[in-house]
């Protein structure tokens, strides 16, 4: 995300980890790209400073709000009339948070989170889901643009939030119900290869189904593209905010605890399609779960 934006706008970048700045940095000045600009920032205050938009994307709302308002942080550097776009996957009580807490600065705000996957970063064709004002939102679409293909407003801050939680609610909804049967039909005798050929020609097809589990769960594959830790939380978000509204999400809240679960199980690295693997080994199947690693006392403060 952060190449594409800076093939367009003059761009600082900081990571909790220099490293990999200094890594990302490298790599685009010895590229056959023209950039109109780029540096690496020792703090989030050095980064943020004289900068018109800053861009944010942590594992959690948490991560956003400390690094914003630390001593050295974000909103240190950042002046009346910039804006902060937040593509984490974050909770929009936090968002409206963050947001109220900006604006007595008349700092801009906009939760955008972002789907894709790691594919649709590279390719810049990511789908960002947006929260806030509408004329903030246009007025930003040139930088969100950059990374996005399909750009909408959701709805007032917070908003973008709340439907990426429901979008990946969805996702692991998937993952362990389509793992449900075709565990089931196994028992059963049947070929999953076939199984998956006649649900995806049928009603019961998915993206799960029909990619999820051809290229990853047949193969034995399991790339890390998407850590299980934060589907885990995302799913959390979305049970949460079942209950502040008072609707009834037996389904989500029942696939949050089974995610809880597989994270527990499987730990801190695992894919999130490797939550496969624990409904395999409850059900007796060979290849299930891995021995837990020691859990992280901080699980998602990693940079």
């Amino acid at each position: 995300m952060a190449e594409h934006v800076a093939r367009h706008f003059p761009l600082a970048v900081w990571n909790r980890t220099r490293p990999k700045a200094d890594a990302f940095f490298d790599r685009l000045v010895t590229s056959s790209f023209t950039l109109p600009g780029l540096s690496v920032a020792a703090t989030p205050r050095e980064a943020a400073t004289g900068a018109n938009v800053v861009i944010t994307c942590f594992p959690t709302s948490a991560d956003v709000e400390a690094t914003l308002f630390a001593p050295d942080g974000i909103a240190a550097g950042l002046g009346a009339g910039a804006v902060l776009i937040d593509c984490t996957s974050g909770d929009p009580a936090t968002s409206r948070r963050i947001a109220a807490r900006l604006a007595e600065r008349g700092i801009g705000f906009l939760d955008a989170p972002v789907s894709g996957g790691v594919a649709g970063a590279a390719a810049g064709t990511l789908t960002v889901m947006c929260g806030g004002d509408r004329a903030l939102f246009e007025r930003m679409h040139p930088v969100l643009s950059t990374f996005g293909e399909k750009i909408v407003l959701a709805g007032p801050v917070g908003s973008g939030h709340a439907l990426k939680a429901v979008n990946n609610a969805l996702l692991a909804v998937h993952i362990w119900s389509t793992a449900e049967g075709m565990v089931m039909l196994e028992k059963l005798g049947v070929d999953p290869a076939l199984a998956l050929d006649v649900i995806n020609a049928s009603s019961g097809r998915s993206n799960t189904s029909m990619n999820l589990f051809p290229e990853r769960v047949l193969t034995r594959a399991f790339p890390r593209t998407f850590r299980l830790a934060l589907l885990d939380k995302d799913i959390h978000i979305a049970a949460g905010m079942a209950e502040e509204t008072r609707t009834p999400a037996e389904v989500i809240a029942v696939t949050a605890r089974l995610f809880g679960e597989a994270h527990a199980e499987l730990g801190e690295e695992a894919d999130h399609v490797e939550a496969v693997k624990v409904v395999e080994q409850r059900a007796g199947l060979g290849g299930g779960a891995p021995e837990a690693p020691a859990r992280r006392a901080a699980i998602f403060d990693q940079p």
